[in-house]
């Protein structure tokens, strides 16, 4: 990705502007001294975010300066930029937000009203700009809207305002600057991708064992008493949705296999909400392993069997990679509302992160949230950029259960690659200390199933469990069915300070 210096760019506008100040006096006064300003460097801006993770545990855009942002807003993609917004007279929208129709007079005239700031504004670069080019995506559930914006007199004026809640960039994360890693990303399709073909060294016994009516058990689900737990549910009923990086069309179990075996009568849905593309198809295979761990069938061909075999399953393709940047955070935030507004989906799952928090979606996690769903977020998995970091945003956030991985210790330690914070609600067991084994889930094609762990696995391996538990009491709230999966867990009730309540038991939450 080529990238202007900030010397450079901060000429370039100026430029820009001096061009107009034939015309326009107002340009002169309101853009000249703004387009000057010194941009900060990525070193600096990723130098705070780390300082500010290291003392708070989560770093927030809201905690930079309008300067610093408003250089990250530059030194990313398009330059897009996340605006929420509300009118005068509300305030703490976050707990009923899903009770506001963004199309009421009272909130359109105010969306109108901050996207003429903002082309009045932008037109001081941009002369020929109009009305209908300032969003971005469009947006029909949630007060915000995405727009590009080049001018730091802009960025200012919004984040000044009283109209506005929140404006920050979507496209930066420390990390994407790197030149070199850019490169390897690209070469492997993205964080997190790659890899998931079938496992030929898997030993019966030890990595799995087979169970009727020909599926393949996976070695770590013992340690949360879910074979036990299939005597008394399989999920039936219970509607999970998996928001990640879509299905692999070539495994079949997943797609017209996914009633077989003791698996039958459920729905299997696919959706994509990710801006600009046109199916659910996983070019990555994280998805297609996420969704397997949650749903695969108990099936006879000799795949790996998922948690919730009688689950049903919405896949959302929102992401093409592990983390969040871009358009992303608008495919992400989508799903999220799309869950909320369909009263048959209980459970959601997502097993994607991102170092700096995104206020839009957190507005799309309150909004289903107030919806009454119950949120499955991993915790963080290494990445060749996320090593350092400890809970990744939307975990860190208290309205979703966050999840990680351990070794099967009888001590808690996270796997290798897991992260742990005192955000932690839950953990699952990922890694055999003598071997270093994961989990198996299905590959993204054919019968024998790949290895697969960290807190991506976890995450979807407790939002199978919660459908366990759910489907044995189906009358139940999301508190109480949150609250048989705590005062079961293992370390209960302490909470420990990495690893939150330690390992569910899916056997004890539904016979507590």
């Amino acid at each position: 990705m080529k990238k202007l210096s900030p010397a450079l760019l901060a000429c370039v506008l100026l430029f820009a502007a001096c061009n107009k100040m034939s015309t326009s006096n107002e340009v002169n006064s309101a853009s000249v001294e703004e387009v000057q300003t010194q941009l900060m460097t990525p070193a600096q801006i990723n130098a705070f975010i780390t300082k500010t993770i290291n003392e708070k545990g989560e770093f927030n855009w809201s905690d930079a300066s309008d300067l610093m942002a408003f250089s990250a807003v530059m030194h990313s993609p398009h330059h897009i930029v996340s605006v929420g917004y509300k009118p005068l007279s509300e305030n703490n929208i976050e707990e009923r937000i899903a009770k506001i129709n963004i199309h009421d007079n009272k909130w359109s005239a105010v969306k109108t009203q901050v996207i003429q700031m903002i082309l009045q504004q932008e037109r001081l670069l941009h002369p020929g700009l109009k009305a209908v080019d300032i969003e971005v995506w469009k947006e029909n559930k949630l007060p915000v809207i995405d727009v590009r914006i080049d001018n730091f007199s802009t960025f200012k004026m919004l984040r000044n305002s009283k109209l506005i809640r929140y404006a920050e960039p979507i496209g930066y994360e420390p990390g994407n600057y790197d030149a070199d890693l850019d490169a390897q990303l690209s070469a492997s399709l993205g964080a997190g991708c790659g890899g998931y073909t079938g496992a030929t060294n898997l030993q019966e016994g030890d990595d799995y064992i087979t169970i009727a009516p020909g599926a393949k058990q996976s070695w770590n689900y013992s340690y949360h008493n879910i074979p036990a737990a299939w005597a008394l549910s399989t999920g039936a009923g219970i509607k999970i949705m998996v928001i990640d990086t879509g299905l692999s069309p070539d495994q079949d179990n997943m797609n017209n296999g996914f009633n077989q075996g003791y698996s039958s009568g459920r729905t299997l849905e696919k959706i994509v909400t990710l801006p600009k593309t046109a199916n659910t198809n996983d070019n990555c295979g994280h998805g297609t392993t996420m969704t397997s761990t949650a749903t695969a069938p108990r099936c006879t061909n000799g795949n790996s069997c998922g948690v919730a075999y009688n689950s049903n399953l919405v896949v959302c393709k929102a992401a093409n990679d592990v983390i969040i940047d871009g358009s992303e955070v608008k495919g992400v935030a989508d799903a999220y509302t799309y869950a909320a507004d369909d009263a048959s989906i209980k459970i959601i799952s997502l097993s994607l992160g991102r170092i700096t928090g995104a206020s839009q979606i957190k507005d799309a996690i309150m909004y289903a949230y107030n919806k009454g769903k119950l949120m499955f977020c991993a915790g963080g998995t290494s990445t060749d950029f996320t090593s350092w970091v400890g809970v990744t945003f939307p975990a860190t956030l208290p309205q979703v259960q966050a999840i990680t991985g351990v070794k099967n210790t009888a001590t808690l330690k996270a796997c290798g690659d897991c992260h742990k914070g005192r955000q932690i609600d839950f953990v699952i067991v990922m890694n055999k200390t003598s071997d270093n084994m994961s989990p198996i889930a299905n590959a993204i094609s054919g019968n024998v199933p790949t290895t697969v762990g960290g807190s991506s696995v976890a995450t979807a391996t407790s939002a199978g469990i919660a459908a366990l538990v759910w489907a044995a009491h189906p009358t139940e709230t999301r508190e109480q069915i949150v609250q048989r999966l705590t005062t079961t867990a293992s370390g209960y009730p302490k909470k420990n300070r990495n690893f939150g309540y330690g390992k569910l038991n899916a056997l004890a939450a539904i016979n507590q």
